[in-house]
């Protein structure tokens, strides 16, 4: 028996470009039944008699119960990215690709997407760790996998039509055994631009922190980090003032403000409200963060199928005789940046919602008695109308370490072959 474990030392999400290290170790652990052969065969050795209560003719019992090395043929590793869509959304072409996902368990060929659904659309090539591997009882072997994510692949996304799914396989053989594959999902998030940048030859990009020693190996990683946080604080922290009129067919509602329209995953979306300037009462207005999944109308299964819409965060309140109001809806770091690929189109948006007085502010209340503590109370029933509007916004990624704390994914990943 032999335990394969695989570790990724800076946490399971990445950016595209950037390059995954990950420590795959190889164990040959002593079983409690060997630990008590080992002493006895110790205890043998040092002492040229058999422990008490044993009789000489189980002398070569305890030898051959002692444990005995392990051997492997050979192990590989290698990066794909697996693309899964939904029948009912999404028409695509048949892919030849789709015969090795039945292989049988018997064959000798690595394939790293071995009984996965979907289609491989990325790999990169494999990389043999070893050949002819020996573990003793108790040894182990540890082996460093590099490799740099292609920076043209899609974001990891599980959608509502689409998936795009990220996985390190590391397949591994005994002689005369079936391939077993151990495999470690991971996050990619992807910055668009960020591949179009030529590092200097001579020189680094300034380091975030300058005196901080680093391996010579790291540093082009380290700076494309470095380059990333950067390009996304200059992006996200623009702000100037937005003013837009909120109206309808009767008169003007309000206003709404806000003071940037472009956010990085992890950050809040503020906005404020004025109805004081407003004509028409407004009872009650809600915002929905929201993303817009869409399918290229080439890949759809029925022309002009609707879009599909998901809710991350939403704010509702009831304002009427309120002059000012504002919310704050939290982008989950877990969510996925706007992006579009030749079959699928994500876009972010906050969704209003505006529930307005048919009549005049001063209808909203009655007076409830004539003595002489006058209460005021809200009308039975009243004619409403209602409204939507809707304003996109962009979302980019974030530093991926940030967003490896809230990852559904774990760092560490085993199985025992």
């Amino acid at each position: 028996m032999i335990e394969v474990l695989a570790k990724l030392g800076r946490g399971p999400v990445f950016l595209a470009g950037e390059v995954l290290e990950c420590v795959i170790t190889f164990t040959n652990p002593l079983s409690a039944s060997s630990t008590s052969a080992s002493r006895d065969e110790a205890e043998v050795n040092s002492s040229g008699l058999l422990p008490p209560g044993r009789r000489q003719g189980k002398k070569y019992a305890v030898r051959d119960s002692l444990p005995l090395s392990e051997m492997l043929a050979w192990a590989s590793a290698q990066i794909h990215c697996q693309f899964h869509a939904s029948e009912n959304r999404v028409a695509l072409p048949p892919s030849d690709g789709s015969k090795h996902d039945v292989q049988a368990e018997n064959e000798t060929v690595f394939v790293p997407n071995r009984g996965e659904r979907g289609q491989c659309i990325l790999s990169t090539p494999p990389k043999i760790l070893f050949c002819d591997l020996r573990l003793d009882p108790g040894e182990s072997k540890s082996y460093s996998y590099c490799e740099t994510l292609p920076v043209d692949g899609p974001p990891s996304f599980r959608g509502q039509s689409v998936k795009y799914v990220y996985k390190l396989t590391i397949g591994c053989q005994r002689v005369n055994s079936p391939i077993k594959l151990l495999r470690v999902p991971f996050r990619v998030l992807v910055l668009h631009g960020l591949k179009d940048y030529q590092f200097p030859q001579d020189e680094a990009v300034a380091p975030s922190n300058p005196f901080l020693e680093e391996e010579e190996s790291l540093k082009k990683d380290s700076r494309l980090a470095d380059l990333a946080t950067e390009l996304l604080m200059v992006a996200t922290s623009r702000r100037s003032l937005h003013l837009y009129n909120i109206s309808n067919t009767r008169g003007k509602v309000g206003t709404f403000c806000i003071f940037k329209t472009v956010y990085k995953i992890g950050e809040d979306v503020i906005g404020t409200f004025n109805f004081s300037e407003g004509d028409i009462p407004c009872l009650q207005f809600s915002v929905s963060l929201q993303t817009e999944e869409s399918i290229q109308e080439e890949f759809q299964r029925r022309r002009g199928q609707p879009v599909s819409f998901t809710t991350h965060a939403r704010h509702q309140e009831s304002c009427l005789h309120t002059a000012q109001s504002s919310f704050s809806l939290p982008i989950p770091l877990s969510s996925t940046p706007g992006f579009t690929t030749n079959i699928v189109s994500l876009k972010w948006r906050l969704h209003f919602e505006f529930v307005t007085s048919g009549e005049s502010a001063g209808t909203c209340l009655v007076r409830g008695s004539q003595s002489e503590a006058v209460t005021w109370t809200g009308v039975e029933q009243m004619e409403v109308d209602t409204f939507s509007w809707d304003l996109p916004i962009k979302v980019l990624p974030t530093n991926p370490i940030l967003a490896s704390y809230v990852s559904q994914f774990s760092s560490t990943n085993s199985i025992t072959i």
